[in-house]
């Protein structure tokens, strides 16, 4: 038998695969495994299945032992065995489930734990500063070795033998990094707080209902020339206060707490690949190539090469943004990892942390390779702890999800479940797509599965497409963009998209779960998509139809979501994948925001009604269906009423360029409160009797006091 292998696919299986003959199969001598180093241990093997000549399948009466150097000794020759699919095996789960523990580099000042996961290593040692230690194996495929002393800023790996190979292997629970992720480093996490940082509360929310969302990513946010940030795109230019433009406009973090959002969600912040933290310049990512999950990334710090800046430095961002009353979301990434190959994951086990069919297969339904085991034991540990960690050293408020489809039930359950633990209010949401990865489609955190996840939001594609038009066809209109088109459907959205109607299903199953939104980071932005959908249209009237799409964001029921820079028509030049693009497309243009100031005061000033009055943010249906009523207006424009405590309020839409008379609920005196057109700028604008003019394009907030 030459070039041969032997995989254990199973507890009680063998496969044999290689270059061999019928008539060497079919040879009476019995086929066993042995130890290497005590050949007095034996597991008796018969012929189970021969698949073709170059497979044969092998049984054990007996489970076949992991993580011991075994031969496959048959016909007079010697084989390795290794651990192949078994570690995906039911069986594999229950019997090295060693979620109880936990993992890391433990740290102590008089001493340190390293504690890592891997049943079928057959040796593994730590490296720490420099020297090598033989660690312990322990119960359920734990490895343990214990250090007696201060370990702080120390860097270490794991050597590990893993089915014939030996590789240097960074800990997955590395909570400090070297430059470009070299090494872990041992991270007394005392040490690492600003002042005041655990005196400085989350921000106190009633109900996670009250919310709208800013989505920034780090390095965009200051970048550019004019964000007049020290700093620039890192995480201390989002702690600076009164930076400006050269013309005196309000940039960073004065810019956005004075937008009126109470979340800003950014984009993944753990360790990712694509960018040199020492040359952070030379290139761009958003950060969907996740690395490491419990580290920060060191691009962003003003010190790569200390490995706790980046710790202490993301820390003050969030605490910047807690003292102006505004919370964070982390974007997270559990779904892939950048290069399975290359993770620690597939290192320490391979095969299990990731998703194959049936046919052995890898699965790659989220389309960047492979997909994360979350349904696993220790897969789903590994979430559980990373958001754990998060929550607790860094203080967070919520968490997004990437490709939340792709993430089993019961884990965002468990996520759901940690997250209730704690004294604030923790928003969890997601992209609920269906995606076609290896775990069945009821177990999928989707939107179809929605009323399995109460108090889990979901991103509403079905309003962003309502919105503007199918959202990868750049040529479809919808209604702000195409003259009212879909109009049947906006009762619905305005309602939360539960409530079903003789049109459409509900998008989720509960008000509660629906995120609201018309653009995001992914995709081309609303401003470019406009200016190919609505080429023939002028500049000014562009704008107004995203104005009424912003607007319609921020008015409906659920919770609002606004991509930073949308406001002033944020444009990426076309590009509508811009994820490693650079600053020249990403970055947001400051001098943009000074040309636009008047249009972010609608959105400032609408959010500032949102905010004020409880009826744009209704938690039940029933509460909906009595306070919202659809209006009569001539088509394609709309209208609705809410019927506040003591007071109505109305909001009108027109999506063309014709001048309309709206009739009023009732004959009376209304307040103009907010207008996108010239024709009713301020609040004290006074609408009497039973009529009012709708012009092109305007988007009309009026309220009446109930006598």
């Amino acid at each position: 038998m030459k070039k041969c292998r032997a995989w254990i696919n199973d507890c009680h299986l063998v496969e044999l695969e290689g270059e061999f003959s019928f008539e060497e199969i079919n040879d009476h001598e019995e086929a066993m495994i042995v130890e290497s180093e005590i050949t007095n241990i034996i597991w008796k093997l018969s012929v189970k299945e021969v698949i073709n000549d170059r497979k044969v399948i092998f049984h054990s009466a007996e489970p076949l032992p992991l993580g011991k150097e075994l031969m496959f000794k048959y016909n007079g020759i010697n084989i390795p065995v290794y651990a192949g699919a078994v570690v995906r095996t039911a069986w594999f789960d229950m019997e090295y489930d060693a979620s109880h523990l936990e993992y890391g580099a433990l740290y102590e000042k008089e001493a340190t734990t390293f504690r890592v996961w891997s049943p079928i290593a057959t040796s593994m040692h730590l490296l720490l500063d420099g020297k090598a230690y033989v660690m312990k194996r322990k119960e359920k495929g734990v490895w343990e070795y214990e250090i007696n002393q201060n370990c702080h800023g120390l860097p270490y790996l794991y050597r590990i033998n893993v089915n014939g190979e030996v590789l240097d292997v960074i800990d997955p629970y590395a909570k400090a990094l070297t430059a470009n992720s070299q090494a872990a480093v041992v991270t007394d996490l005392s040490k690492t707080d600003p002042d005041n940082f655990r005196i400085t509360e989350r921000v106190k929310m009633d109900r996670l209902q009250d919310s709208s969302i800013y989505e920034l990513h780090v390095r965009d946010a200051t970048v550019h020339p004019e964000s007049g940030v020290t700093h620039k795109g890192k995480y201390l230019g989002l702690t600076e206060p009164n930076t400006k433009t050269s013309r005196g406009f309000s940039t960073g973090l004065d810019y956005i707490t004075e937008l009126g959002v109470t979340h800003v969600q950014l984009l993944p912040v753990n360790d990712f690949a694509r960018v040199d933290d020492l040359q952070p310049d030379n290139k761009y990512n958003w950060g969907y190539d996740p690395l490491f999950y419990q580290t920060p990334e060191g691009s962003y710090s003003s010190n790569p090469t200390d490995p706790f800046s980046r710790v202490t430095e993301l820390k003050k961002l969030v605490q910047a943004f807690h003292e102006r009353n505004v919370s964070i979301i982390l974007d997270v990434v559990y779904n892939h990892v950048f290069i399975m190959e290359e993770s620690s994951f597939e290192k320490l086990v391979p095969g299990y942390y990731f998703r194959y069919h049936a046919h052995g297969e890898i699965s790659n339904g989220t389309g960047v390779g492979n997909d994360f085991a979350s349904e696993r034991a220790m897969g789903r540990k590994f979430i559980l702890d990373s958001i754990d960690y998060w929550l607790t050293e860094y203080l967070v408020d919520g968490f997004r999800f990437d490709l939340m489809g792709a993430i089993d039930i019961e884990t965002m359950k468990k996520i759901k479940e940690r997250c209730d633990q704690e004294d604030g209010l923790i928003m969890l949401l997601g992209e609920g797509w269906e995606l076609p990865t290896a775990i069945d489609s009821m177990d999928k955190a989707t939107s179809h599965q929605s009323h399995q996840l109460p108090g889990v939001r979901f991103f509403n594609d079905f309003f962003r497409d309502s919105v503007k038009g199918n959202n990868f066809d750049l040529f479809d209109y919808g209604y702000v963009n195409g003259k009212g088109k879909y109009i049947e459907r906006l009762p619905q959205l305005v309602k939360g998209s539960s409530s079903e109607n003789e049109w459409v299903p509900p998008f989720v199953s509960d008000v509660n779960q629906t995120v609201n939104y018309v653009e995001c980071h992914d995709n081309h932005t609303l401003w470019d998509r406009l200016l190919t959908s609505n080429e023939e249209e002028e500049d000014d009237d562009r704008k107004q139809m995203a104005k009424l799409a912003i607007g319609l964001t921020i008015v409906s029921q659920g919770i609002p979501f606004i991509h930073a820079g949308q406001e002033w028509f944020r444009s990426k030049d076309g590009d509508g994948n811009s994820y490693i693009s650079g600053d020249i497309v990403n970055q947001l243009n400051w001098i943009e925001r000074e040309k636009n100031e008047d249009h972010i005061d609608f959105v400032r000033r609408l959010l500032k009604i949102r905010n004020e009055h409880p009826v744009f943010r209704l938690i039940s249906k029933n509460e909906i269906d009595r306070r919202v009523h659809v209006l009569p207006t001539p088509a394609p424009t709309f209208g609705f009423t809410l019927l506040g405590d003591g007071k109505d309020l109305c909001i009108y839409v027109n999506p063309t360029k014709k001048r309309f008379q709206m009739k009023l609920p009732s004959f009376g005196n209304w307040d103009a409160l907010l207008s996108n057109v010239g024709q009713k700028p301020i609040s004290s604008s006074k609408i009497v009797g039973e009529y009012t003019e709708l012009e092109p394009y305007e988007f009309l907030v009026i309220k009446k006091i109930r006598v």
